[in-house]
């Protein structure tokens, strides 16, 4: 499935960003819970070919397309992120901590690279 491309500055785009924030912001609080891992800001970005990204200054970014995603891919993209805030790589350790919360990660892994596509 190729999810919508929209225009920045267009009234559906910050619609859509809104809900993508909403929606990160509140698995943010429920998987952080577990994880307890401290970040600073959460930003929402037309980014071209990542889900999420996480700086070496704890911010968090997510691809506003993650709103058209089933919950639990969301879900996948935001502990993915919430874990880099330990690991900054994808040695086993990082994947070991995925694993906590997402021991199918890689089979959401790889229902996110084949069925929703930029």
């Amino acid at each position: 499935m190729v999810l919508p491309r929209l225009r920045r500055g267009t009234k559906k785009f910050e619609e859509v960003k809104k809900v993508a924030r909403a929606r990160a912001l509140a698995r943010l609080s429920h998987w952080n819970l577990h994880y307890r891992h401290e970040f600073k800001r959460v930003f929402i970005r037309k980014q071209k070919t990542r889900w999420g990204t996480c700086s070496a200054r704890a911010n968090l970014s997510f691809n506003y397309r993650i709103a058209y995603l089933p919950p639990h891919l969301i879900d996948y993209v935001i502990v993915h992120e919430l874990c880099h805030l330990k690991e900054m790589n994808h040695a086993p350790a990082f994947w070991e901590l995925v694993a906590q919360t997402m021991p199918n990660h890689k089979q959401l892994r790889k229902e996110l690279r084949t069925k929703y596509l930029f």
